[in-house]
Parts: C-alpha cells; sequence; structure tokens
C-alpha cells in the first residue's frame, strides 16, 4: 500500500510513517515545515518528503492518505484555504483516514498479525512510561513493538516494530508498547486518539485538566478516558493511579476488565517503600522488587510502579523489570543535561562545585513544571540554587487557564523567568505572588541576557518547553561562556 501523509513531521505522525517503513509499505508525505532532525530520520528510512500542502500533490495518487491532526478546515480567506490539498482530497472524493486509525487497523490489530497492545495514558508521564514498558520488555527479551512521543534513549529510536512473533505454544500475542494520548484524532475526527488503539493492557498514570483548545472542562476529559477503558477485554487489565479522583470517576463510570491501582493509597496494590532513587517495590504488602537507579523525583516513582506493574500484565516478573529499570536512561528532553559552563566561586575558576549546569526538560503544565522542579530540588539540595526558564507555548497555557497554578508550580525555583512574547495575558501579573523571584522578559535574546546576568557559580538552569524554545539552551550555554572569558581576562 501506497500511503501519503498529511504532517509528516510531527512527532506521532513521524513514528507512524516508520512503523509503516518498517512493515512494507511505500510512504511519502508532506508538512509545512520540512526540517532535520524528523526529516533526516524519515529520509533515511527512504520516505519521500514535499514541503507544503499544495494540492499538486494529488498527482502522487496514493492509495491512502492519512491526515494528521494538524490538518484543519480552517480558512486563511473565503477563497484561500490553508490545507489546498486536503480541499482538493475531499472534492474528489478520494479515500482518506486519520493516523491513529491506520494505525490500528494496518499495524497493531491486522489479522496476519494482531498484537498484544500495551497503552499509556494520563495528562503526564506517558512518554517516560512508555519508554521504561519498552525497555523491560527488550531486556526480558520479549522485543517489543513501540511508538512513543519522544526519543527514549535505550532506543535512539520513537518508534518500531515488534521482532516478537509471539509464542507459538500459547495464545500470547507479540508486544507493542504506544504513548495513548487524548488529544483528538483528526478535524473528522473528534474522538481521543487513544480509543483507536484497542488495548490489552491499558495504564492510567493520572488525570487533570489539559488541552484547553478541545476540552471544555475536566468531566469531558474523563469521559473520553471513559471510551478507553470500554476497549478493554474482559482478560485484560487496567492499571490505575490509586490517588486520582478523576481516574475513580473514570471507573465508577463502568469497568469490564481487571483492574489493578498503584501509589501511596490504601487502595493500592503496588506501593513504594523508600527514596525515588531508591526503593522497594511492594505488591499486596509483599516485597517483590527493589529498584536502584539514576531517576529522580516522585513522579518517576510512580512512572515505574506503573510500568512494572503493567509489565506484570504482560508475564515479566516484578524482580526482573526493576532489574531493567536500573539500566533505564530516559528520554530525550527529560532533564536532560545540555551542557555545563564553569563559573566562579570566590574568584576561583578551578572550583568543580562551580560548574553552572543547563538542563532541556520538556514540561509545560503547571503540574509537571512543579514535579520537574521538586525532583530536580531532591536531586541538588538545598543548598544549590535553581533558576526555572520557561515559556506558555502550550495551546492550554497560552489561552491562561491555568496562569493562577504558577507561582505554585515555581515554588521550588530560587529564580522563575519566563518568556512571556504571543500572550495575551499578563505573565508579570500571574507571576506577582513570587515578588522578585520572577522576571519576565518580552523577547529571547532579553531571556537569555537576563539568566546570564543572574546565573552564578553552581548554578542549576532548567528550561522547560514543549516546543524548541528558539534554541535557548545553546544561547545561556553560549552566553555564559562568553562571561567566564570576560572574567579570565
Amino acid at each position: 500500500m501506497h500511503i501519503h501523509i498529511l504532517g509528516i513531521c510531527g512527532t506521532f505522525m513521524g513514528g507512524l510513517a516508520a512503523l509503516a517503513r518498517q512493515a512494507g509499505h511505500k510512504v511519502t508525505g508532506c508538512d509545512a515545515s520540512v526540517y532535520p532532525p524528523m526529516s533526516d530520520q524519515l529520509r533515511a528510512l527512504g520516505i519521500d518528503l514535499i514541503e507544503g500542502y499544495a494540492d499538486d500533490q494529488l498527482s502522487l495518487k496514493p492509495d491512502m492518505w492519512v491526515i494528521g491532526n494538524v490538518v484543519s478546515r480552517v480558512h486563511l480567506s473565503p477563497e484561500s484555504p490553508k490545507f489546498p490539498l486536503m480541499e482538493a482530497i475531499l472534492e474528489n472524493g478520494l479515500p482518506y483516514t486519520s493516523g491513529p486509525q491506520w494505525l490500528s487497523e494496518h499495524i497493531l490489530h491486522t489479522a496476519e498479525r494482531p498484537h498484544h497492545v500495551i497503552a499509556v495514558a494520563g495528562t503526564h508521564g506517558k512518554t517516560t512510561t512508555t519508554a521504561m514498558l519498552a525497555w523491560i520488555l527488550e531486556c526480558a527479551g520479549l522485543k517489543p513493538g513501540f511508538l512513543v512521543g519522544g526519543v527514549p534513549l535505550n532506543f535512539n529510536l520513537s518508534a518500531r516494530m515488534s521482532e516478537n512473533t509471539g509464542d507459538k505454544n500459547s495464545s500470547k500475542l507479540p508486544p507493542f508498547v504506544i504513548e495513548a494520548d487524548e488529544y483528538d484524532t483528526a478535524f473528522f475526527d473528534k474522538r481521543s486518539k487513544f480509543v483507536h488503539y484497542k488495548p490489552r493492557t491499558a495504564v492510567l498514570n493520572n488525570l487533570e485538566f489539559d488541552h484547553a483548545d478541545i476540552f471544555d472542562n475536566l468531566a469531558t476529559i474523563e469521559r473520553q478516558f471513559h471510551h478507553l477503558v470500554r476497549t478493554v477485554p474482559r482478560s485484560g487489565e487496567v492499571v490505575v493511579n490509586a490517588c486520582e479522583k478523576s481516574l475513580e470517576r473514570v471507573l465508577e463510570m463502568g469497568l469490564w476488565s481487571g483492574v489493578t491501582r498503584f501509589g501511596p493509597h490504601p487502595l493500592a496494590n503496588w506501593r513504594a517503600n523508600g527514596e525515588a532513587h531508591s526503593f522497594e517495590v511492594l505488591f499486596n504488602e509483599r516485597v517483590v522488587a527493589k529498584l536502584n537507579w539514576s531517576l529522580s523525583g516522585a513522579h518517576n516513582q510512580m512512572n515505574a510502579l506503573a510500568s512494572i506493574a503493567a509489565a506484570k500484565h504482560y508475564g515479566v516478573e516484578p524482580a526482573q523489570a526493576a532489574l531493567a529499570l536500573q539500566s533505564f536512561n530516559n528520554v530525550k528532553r527529560r532533564m536532560e543535561i545540555k551542557g555545563a559552563v564553569q563559573g566562579a566561586r570566590d574568584g576561583r575558576v578551578d572550583d568543580p562545585d562551580s560548574l553552572i549546569t543547563v538542563y532541556d526538560d520538556f514540561a509545560h503544565h503547571p503540574t509537571a513544571i512543579q514535579t520537574t522542579l521538586e525532583g530536580l530540588r531532591h536531586t541538588v539540595g538545598a543548598g544549590r540554587r535553581i533558576l526555572a526558564v520557561f515559556e506558555a507555548r502550550s495551546n492550554t497555557m497560552k489561552l491562561g487557564s491555568m496562569n493562577s497554578l504558577l507561582p505554585q508550580s515555581l515554588g521550588a525555583a530560587d529564580l522563575s523567568l519566563c518568556h512571556s512574547q504571543g500572550l495575551d495575558w499578563s505573565p508579570a501579573q500571574a507571576l506577582k505572588p513570587l515578588g522578585q523571584r520572577a522576571i519576565v522578559c518580552q523577547t529571547l535574546d532579553e531571556l537569555v541576557s537576563q539568566v546570564c546576568l543572574h546565573a552564578q557559580a553552581g548554578d542549576h538552569i532548567l528550561c522547560m518547553s514543549n516546543g524548541s524554545f528558539g534554541g535557548i539552551h545553546e544561547k545561556i550555554l553560549s552566553g555564559l561562556k562568553e562571561a567566564a572569558k570576560n572574567r579570565v581576562k
């Protein structure tokens, strides 16, 4: 089959393209901006890319047009559609489908090779937990397929077909681990993406209000999560964060499969005993594994419990899963160190404790910002300063529906610096409770200058955004290096 993907350079659609190519399909695609690293990855797989959505692409005549949710029917003017190719597809009555539906029908649940799908849903932690599960199954020799909304450092690729053909002596299907996003599927399918995946194991990591551009309130998201629960078969299992009242409301709508809960709650089957970086794993009050690893933060401890519980449903014992997580290297843009520059402490520039470290993290929801900062604070201790550098880039944050939560979420930082360009609400007003611990900058250059001005020896600078943030990490590192040169002179 020849498929042409509209919006191919997005994380999900790029992963789908890679899977389709590995499965033997011919793949082409287009996007508004075709640039590295995704363009390089796709072209290396033999996928031809076109920049823009011109309707002359009809001449490619694919068997199916696969439409990403970046495509809409918004018009720049009555005569000028934003996506002329999509308009031409509709006018000519050509076959089209969404990315999640194509993935389900042609990769996950084909008659020739159905999979045991393990879907990881939740407002936070989806990418990390999906990567953890894939690594656990890999270390168990199960060669899983996976599609992750990021790049797991243990694999260095975001998507892969399963090399597991299944056990001929049992009914066990080959595993496929997928990040299950609640965002809508396409302009013609307003259901959440995850409804298409039909998992046998569903992880519900947590559930808060998000995606204010498509959901009116938390109850509408809870309804979508229940649509996912409805698709889990009787022999399947739902792995649920026991601490989330929103998820309990989801289960109260109806449950037709097994359920297991995790977290520090009386109802939880799976618990952790110890610090986030070193703890015992308890199942029904019995110690079943011990985990010592490099990750920090209570949120990663919860991600580990979820992944161990889900792996157990597939057949991997907790001790084996915990052993795998000891070598888990996380995901790109999850507390990823981008570099360090020598600062000066008491006039000395050769003090090993004077390094200024710059991190990159995907956190953009207030809860994710808070847990990320608290994890870093636990790692570096109370004696080190943390500079939180962030932009309100997600649709939810741009709408300002959560700006009142920002002061609390930034509480673990010594200084917070916000990029305010393009916002219709006032970050200065929202961050007013932080007083002099907050700085708001209109431009990226001003933001970089302020970071370099306030950075001190031994500081940890955490940059948070769900976008590229204008390459701010390298700009900060360059600015700090220039400042270090001037000190030496």
